[in-house]
């Protein structure tokens, strides 16, 4: 049992460290593609600064940032589903 819990312990580090980089590079890609669009002078209603953090606020309750929590579910979900059809199928 405590080789196991040494095991996701570890895992739930490895994850969160995936789960920090992935989130910091999907941020800045959507700042570079709202900075390319307020560029390619599509909106011009805004200053540049305002129209970026306007973006990247309705980019943090989006339902694609929240699909970078797959990275802790899938992984463990599919070390559950191992464990069970090994044990008890």
């Amino acid at each position: 049992m405590l080789p196991m819990l040494r095991l996701m312990f570890v895992l739930l580090i490895v994850l969160s460290v995936i789960y920090v980089a992935l989130s910091i590079y999907s941020r800045s890609v959507r700042r570079r593609k709202l900075a390319a669009r307020w560029d390619s002078k599509e909106v011009l209603t805004v200053d540049r600064e305002t129209f970026i953090e306007r973006g990247l606020r309705k980019y943090d309750a989006s339902f694609r940032r929240k699909l970078i929590l797959g990275v802790y579910i899938v992984p463990l979900t599919l070390i559950a589903l191992i464990i069970y059809v090994t044990n008890f199928m």
